[in-house]
């Protein structure tokens, strides 16, 4: 996500960073580059003179000259502007408490995925201890009220639907169910259309003014840029938005969308959509993503994605067996598996700080990865609990069981030799040791 716009932000601060002192002309150079960065992003014109005038005036003040490290603070002036573009604040939802009924309206147009947006937010606040219900009031688009149930039925989450045709009457009902039922959170995809037009607004009007939604969140996708602050201005101006949901963020490579929502529309981006998986969407940190924009990873967020596959007593026997040199060829199985439910390589590797850009391609070969999992389970039980029993004939048989040559096999193995040893001096480090545990353990 974001990589057009986070690769020009990188290359601008690592010329800026590189500076002992930066004078007026290295300021106005870098200013000019972050402006071409944002236009080819596809930022709001709007936005990026009020970005550029104010980066500007801050950065030509005495306190830049002045400072012990003048590029670095210019860095962080831009990582200031970027931050106050993407709404300075994480923003949740405001809920009522459980024993009384909160409702979310979900508006936005055609193909912005707004159904899945729906069972994914569903899906997100059940696993917050939440109990809600779905409500299909989309009855404009052709199996759109079977696609919501399907993906009820995938979260665990009940779906309210008819056959009637009037939406605000579902919906009507369809609270009066929640309700009886002891539900406390009803969500309600409503219809879309290719473009905004007069019946889906005093649609969306009288289905808000029925439920008395607690939230009306419009989900807009993050590839369509300036486009997405249009409609996302004109859903305000008629419905009176109360924050934003960006989808298909994951696939956003410019970024002009979540830096131009915020500033026109006054609204907060509250979750990003980040795959096509129900499990990912994640509520939006802007923070996080300045830091991903000017490359600086976010660990934050891979310390919480580690955490949501891994335990506090699995890190500590990974340790433990890292530590006695135990740790075989099943072990990295196991850690292939939960390194895909964090997500893409390449996607975790941005989360890095420093790492964007230093690792080659060839690195993030996730086909690779699937040809080394196939060799460790063409292994027998013995084999993979201790790999120096692997001989030629077993390196044969090996890759012939995983369709491989005996060259892959050769190359796993030293490479698992060498990364053995590696981790185990890592585990020497007792600093190392301790933050580690710590940041599993904080959950």
């Amino acid at each position: 996500m974001l990589e057009r716009i986070s690769r020009k932000f990188t290359d601008i601060i690592r010329q800026v960073s590189g500076k002992a002192a930066i004078t007026e002309k290295n300021i106005q150079d870098a200013v000019e580059e972050i402006k071409l960065a944002l236009l080819e992003a596809d930022v709001n014109l709007r936005v990026v003179r009020r970005f550029v005038n104010r980066t500007l005036e801050e950065a030509k003040g005495d306190k830049v000259f002045r400072s012990v490290s003048p590029g670095q603070q210019f860095v962080k002036i831009i990582y200031d502007r970027i931050l106050q573009l993407l709404g300075e604040n994480t923003r949740g939802l405001n809920l009522k408490g459980p024993d009384t009924l909160s409702v979310i309206l979900l508006a936005g147009l055609q193909g912005s995925g707004k159904t899945t947006t729906c069972a994914k937010l569903g899906l997100r606040l059940k696993k917050e201890g939440r109990n809600p219900i779905l409500i299909a009031a989309d009855l404009v688009r052709p199996a759109a009220v079977k696609q919501l149930c399907v993906l009820g039925e995938q979260c665990g989450i009940e779906v309210y639907h008819e056959e009637e045709k009037d939406p605000v009457q579902v919906v009507r009902r369809g609270l009066q169910y929640a309700a009886k039922q002891h539900y406390d959170t009803v969500l309600i995809d409503t219809a879309g259309r290719l473009q905004i037009d007069e019946a889906m607004m005093k649609q969306i009007k009288d289905i808000r003014t029925v439920s008395k939604a607690d939230e009306v969140l419009l989900v807009a996708d993050a590839m369509t840029g300036q486009q997405a602050v249009d409609i996302a201005s004109a859903f305000d101006e008629q419905v009176g938005l109360t924050g934003l949901i960006l989808s298909k963020f994951d696939s956003d490579a410019r970024g002009g969308a979540a830096l131009s929502l915020v500033s026109i529309t006054g609204k907060p981006i509250t979750y990003i959509g980040v795959g096509e998986k129900l499990e990912e969407l994640e509520q939006f940190h802007p923070e996080r993503i300045a830091s991903r924009i000017l490359g600086m990873g976010d660990i934050v967020s891979l310390v919480e994605k580690a955490q949501a596959t891994t335990t506090m007593e699995e890190a500590e026997e990974l340790q433990r067996k890292l530590e006695s040199a135990s740790f075989t060829l099943e072990d990295y199985l196991e850690q292939f598996r939960r390194v895909k439910k964090m997500g893409s390589l390449e996607s975790l590797v941005k989360m890095i700080p420093g790492m964007q850009g230093r690792i080659s391609e060839d690195d993030l070969d996730e086909q690779e990865i699937k040809k080394e999992e196939a060799i460790i389970l063409s292994m027998t039980g013995k084999e993979r609990k201790n790999y120096r029993i692997i001989g030629p004939s077993r390196r044969k048989r090996i890759a012939k069981g995983s369709g491989t040559s005996m060259f892959d096999v050769n190359h796993l193995l030293k490479k698992f030799e060498k990364m053995r040893l590696m981790m185990k001096k890592m585990t020497r480090n007792k600093k190392y040791q301790a933050e580690l545990l710590s940041q599993f353990g904080s959950n």
